[in-house]
């Protein structure tokens, strides 16, 4: 056993993680493009981007070199009364590739703080309006963080059941298809005069198992809530900066959510970063000459100029023509990938939203705890692939940095474990 891992075994308390039976965590030590290194020089390809948040490759040079730059500058200052380049830049970059509908930036630290605040927003817009609105509208199955609102408005399971007594009162919907569309948007006019707000992960629930759904069902579901006056939450962390082909999965809708949420792509997986965008509307019911009608959220790293630095690179490498033809690029392998292996015995379904390709492995249950997890993950790495299944769920979420070559790999290994578990 090395002395990194020695050390961490006698320091450290891993997430998602049952310390007493979980194997001894790989040590790595370098990252360069799509490629993991562990201090024995083994060579790890990174296939779900360290959790869906490295869109452009490890120690990205141009991401790194303005950071660099940006230490030697200013590595913080408080942003209650004062504010920097850095953060003014990237709110304007943002805005510019958002739907228009969106107005202002709030920052946070990660994806569940960003959904805390916009949580917050929709609760205290219509309390600043003297409207009691206490209610929130959500998908089953759905995930939006670890923090007691987000782990409210996600589904109820074994991660949140230690704590479902405290957590607040949520009305939960199946996602929405040509069957139930109608029914979804009576219990939306049931409910709307609580209502506060909807909050959704368009196209893509990520944690959930991968599972997604039609955006023209989401777009009614929108457009209802409008026509209803209840305000909806877009949650991009997971699906924004190209993961769905557009660089926002809400690029695929009509309607356009009151508010957004951003964390994971948006410093190119560099450090932690959370974003609530809103409309206009929604910031205006906050200016008051009524100091109690203030939004009283912050964080004491709110807008950190380094973090907002690499948001910023990332951002520039994000628009280049050369990532956007890898996004293209790497969901036109994917489809390839699917016709070869959609009707392998195995594969009891699959499914592809731009850069995300799923199957799920026709086994008994398909529970998160389910044992083939532990048995496709560790075999894979045994491979040089890091694949992280949900229960029975495989995905592949890469780097926009990798290769065809890489890409056939990691599809022939999946190939080949289908042919063997």
């Amino acid at each position: 056993m090395s002395n990194i891992v020695e050390k961490d075994l006698n320091t450290i308390w891993h997430p998602y993680t049952q310390m007493k039976t979980a194997d001894k965590p790989i040590a790595i030590v370098k990252g360069e493009g799509v490629y993991l290194f562990t201090e024995t020089g083994e060579k790890i390809i990174d296939a779900v981007s360290s959790w869906w948040v490295n869109i452009h490759g490890h120690s990205h040079p141009y991401i790194a070199q303005k950071v660099f730059e940006q230490l030697q500058t200013l590595e913080h200052v408080i942003f209650a009364g004062f504010t920097h380049p850095q953060a003014v830049n990237l709110a304007e970059n943002l805005l510019s590739i958002i739907p228009k509908n969106q107005a202002k930036i709030f920052f946070s630290d990660n994806g569940s703080t960003a959904v805390e605040v916009a949580i917050k927003m929709c609760l205290q817009f219509w309390n600043n309006k003297a409207e009691k609105r206490t209610k929130i509208l959500a998908f089953n199955n759905a995930y939006h963080g670890d923090t007691f609102g987000a782990m409210a408005v996600s589904g109820r399971s074994a991660f949140t059941a230690p704590f479902d007594t405290l957590l607040f009162d949520v009305e939960f919907i199946d996602l929405p298809n040509e069957e139930n569309i109608s029914y979804l948007k009576s219990q939306i006019s049931k409910h709307k005069s609580q209502l506060a707000c909807f909050i959704f992960e368009p196209l893509v629930q990520g944690a959930g198992g991968m599972l997604m759904y039609e955006a023209k069902y989401l777009d009614e579901l929108i457009k209802h809530c409008r026509n209803e006056n209840v305000l909806t939450i877009a949650d991009e962390v997971m699906t924004g900066f190209g993961r769905t082909g557009k660089l926002f999965a809400s690029d695929h809708l009509l309607n356009k959510a009151d508010l957004m949420c951003f964390s994971k792509g948006l410093t190119g997986g560099t450090m932690p970063l959370g974003i609530t965008s809103c409309t206009q509307e929604i910031y205006d019911a906050f200016l008051s000459d009524d100091k109690l009608k203030t939004l009283f959220h912050g964080h004491s790293f709110t807008a950190n100029p380094v973090a907002c630095a690499a948001a910023n690179a990332s951002f520039d490498i994000l628009m280049q023509a050369e990532t956007q033809q890898n996004l293209d690029r790497i969901s036109a392998k994917h489809a390839q990938f699917l016709e070869q292996i959609k009707l392998h015995p195995r594969v009891k379904k699959s499914r592809q939203c731009g850069t995300i390709v799923v199957l799920e492995w026709n086994v008994e249950g398909t529970s998160y705890f389910n044992n083939i997890r532990d048995t496709l993950y560790n075999h894979f790495l045994s491979k040089g692939i890091i694949l992280r299944p949900l229960g029975n769920i495989i995905y592949i979420m890469p780097p926009y940095c990798i290769s065809n070559d890489d890409l056939d790999y990691i599809y022939n290994e999946i190939k080949a474990a289908l042919n063997k578990f």
